[in-house]
């Protein structure tokens, strides 16, 4: 009740101002668990007293900075691959999104046509906007037939963000319209433990075996992990980790297909496009709520 409460009350605005300080500290946790750093080592280096840091991090994470860090160790995802063996294979059985509830968190999808992928975005209108989220800046870019983009903002360069959605549709025209993406902020992000998120279109473009994954990636449940080899067996070809994981890489829709849900089979948290101290604290922030 308390992780689900303390998400209600802040905005996304507010959890993305709180979210520098927490990515710098898990940067700082990572680089520094050798040692086995203290509270007080931690608050020091973002510049907080430990009062001030314990209050942040528990505002924004809706529980302690050592419970949650107890969900981003190796322990832990081993636990998550072990329970997923289970779990996942009773919830794809079921032919449900969840294994807590018949409607959990979905997308709905259209994947591009042949044509479209090779005229590489000719004649296409893509309305983009810059917003805070729980997990920092990120771009959305829209079509008029579902988002074709999610990215965060590394380093603050909205510059190179930009540059990069660009490249993945040379052809299109693009329009910054921050008012026609400003309405998906709440309905991707803002959400509390037992809602359910709307059905948001996504636009796809990417290869037969790209849609795959991905359509493979949006059944993996909130709260969960799967390594790379499970999702290769999840779409027929279990041979194919090494693939599944350069597809998983290359998503074009950050946290509404869940990339960050796919870890290493050894335990390890594993690479992520946008930063591996954004994944360790999208996954601790979801294991948090989403119990």
């Amino acid at each position: 009740m308390v992780a689900k409460l303390a998400h209600a009350e802040l905005s996304v605005a507010e959890l993305s101002a709180d979210y520098g300080r927490i990515e710098a500290a898990i940067l700082y946790l990572e680089q520094n668990f050798q040692t086995q750093p203290t509270l007080a080592d931690v608050a020091a280096h973002v510049g907080l007293s430990e009062y001030h840091f314990q209050r942040l991090f528990s505002r924004w994470a809706g529980t302690s900075p050592k419970r949650f860090l107890q969900f981003l160790t190796i322990q832990h995802s081993k636990k998550l691959l072990a329970d997923s063996q289970t779990i996942l294979d009773a919830t794809y059985e079921a032919g449900l999104s969840s294994p807590s509830r018949l409607h959990d968190l979905f997308v709905t999808h259209e994947a591009i046509t042949p044509g479209e992928f090779k005229q590489k975005g000719a004649g296409l209108t893509i309305q983009y906007g810059f917003h805070t989220s729980p997990f920092g800046n990120c771009l959305i870019a829209l079509t008029e037939r579902g988002i074709c983009g999610l990215q965060f903002v590394a380093d603050g360069d909205r510059a190179a963000t930009l540059a990069e959605l660009k490249a993945s549709w040379p052809q299109a025209e693009f329009v910054e319209d921050n008012g026609a993406t400003r309405p998906f902020i709440n309905p991707i992000f803002n959400l509390s433990e037992g809602e359910e998120r709307p059905s948001l279109p996504l636009y796809l473009k990417g290869t037969n075996f790209q849609i795959q994954v991905w359509q493979a990636l949006l059944k993996i449940p909130v709260g969960t992990a799967v390594s790379y080899g499970t999702v290769a067996q999840l779409i027929g070809n279990p041979k194919a980790s090494r693939a599944v994981g350069s597809a998983t890489g290359s998503n074009p829709i950050g946290y509404l297909i869940p990339c960050h849900r796919v870890i290493r089979q050894a335990g390890n948290l594993g690479d992520y496009r946008w930063g591996s101290s954004r994944k360790k604290a999208i996954l601790g922030w979801e294991a948090a709520h989403f119990r």
